[in-house]
């Protein structure tokens, strides 16, 4: 994943230099890639809740972002996941219990046309953080 990342780097780069602007290229054997972050608390509607997402970060030749899914966990608890489609970011909420270990994952899916999806979904994370 780290050669990845810096072939990312360094192709994003370059593109810079030229003038024009280019997406990072997906994960080999994926056609899009996403990216997740990892778990944070914000405010919503005045409650504290913890907060992660998957976003589409680009695609390779003529795939377009599908489905993204993103999940949070606390410890024990059961995940709270959501879903998002086309190049919408994935954000899901749980309640916020301080102290709590969190893991967020994800997941991203590229297609060509709406009814054939790619098989090969980008798996992301799992990120954890004591908040």
């Amino acid at each position: 994943m780290v050669l990845w990342v810096a072939a990312t780097v360094a192709l994003s780069g370059g593109a810079a230099a030229g003038g024009a602007h280019a997406d990072p290229l997906p994960p080999p054997g994926t056609p899009c890639s996403f990216t997740l972050s990892p778990p944070q608390v914000v405010q919503l509607s005045g409650a504290n809740m913890v907060t992660a997402t998957v976003t589409p970060a680009g695609c390779g030749g003529p795939f377009r972002p599908y489905l993204s899914v993103v999940c949070v966990q606390d410890g024990g608890s059961p995940a709270q996941c959501t879903q998002a489609r086309d190049a919408d970011t994935a954000q899901v909420y749980a309640p916020y219990h301080p102290g709590g270990t969190y893991t967020s994952t994800g997941r991203g899916l590229g297609t060509v046309f709406n009814d054939a999806p790619e098989p090969n979904w980008q798996l992301l994370g799992p990120f954890t953080a004591a908040l």
